[in-house]
């Protein structure tokens, strides 16, 4: 069951990849296991899933050690979710990415963790385009500073930036989003200011949209292993 979804979430991304003239190669699927089992995720490993998300640090703690082995055979665990700053040094122990550094503070306290536990981690900083007071992410006038800061700290290598859009029915409102997020990213890498071209962008509903405008990383979790339990 869940190969077939895989199967069909990856047809997606390919066709909405050829509507953009990229390689579907070039978008990396994150199966996100939010509430659920260990099992499910097994089961999305054996269809050739390599990156898993979670939102929460805690979630992680209780499933990445049921699946240790699969860590050994490639499975790469990313942060997808709000990092509170006190969960900063756990997650910097669990997780090989962490797609939502929403300020200066959180990714010098997880640089100084992975670093201690001598661990380099992948980070996205995330952006709230849409000003939403219930969204975490910083604010378009504080990403360049934040990058600034972020520049060099060692254990932590800031290799792009993520968006969570509002949900919209139409996923074509959110295109305007996911270009502007494009067009930060462009600048950031003249700038020097990030190691990287990531842009973790699209979700179950709106992922076409978001590949055709660039996505490198599409956080997957309904379409995959169906609606939360």
């Amino acid at each position: 069951m869940i190969a077939d979804r895989v199967a069909a979430v990856r047809e997606r991304i390919a066709r909405a990849a050829a509507r953009a003239g990229r390689a579907a190669g070039d978008v990396t699927l994150v199966a996100v296991s939010k509430t659920h089992p260990p099992e499910a995720v097994r089961e999305a490993f054996a269809a050739g899933v390599r990156d898993v998300g979670e939102n929460r640090v805690q979630e992680a703690e209780g499933k990445t050690p049921a699946l240790a082995d699969l860590g050994a055979q490639g499975l790469r665990w990313h942060l997808v979710g709000h990092l509170q700053s006190n969960k900063a040094k756990k997650a910097a122990g669990l997780f090989d990415w962490v797609h939502s550094v929403d300020g200066e503070a959180i990714g010098r306290r997880l640089g100084e963790a992975a670093a201690a536990a001598g661990r380099a981690l992948r980070a996205l900083v995330q952006v709230d385009l849409a000003g939403e007071q219930t969204k975490f992410g910083l604010e378009e006038s504080r990403l360049f500073p934040a990058l600034e800061a972020l520049r060099g700290v060692p254990g932590v290598k800031v290799v792009g930036l993520m968006v969570l859009p509002p949900y919209e029915e139409d996923p074509e409102r959110t295109r305007p989003l996911f270009r502007r997020l494009r067009s930060l990213r462009d600048r950031a890498r003249q700038e020097g200011l990030i190691d990287g071209a990531e842009l973790s962008m699209g979700m179950s509903h709106d992922l076409e949209v978001a590949v055709e405008e660039g996505a490198t990383l599409v956080r997957v979790g309904t379409a995959i292993f169906g609606e939360r339990h």
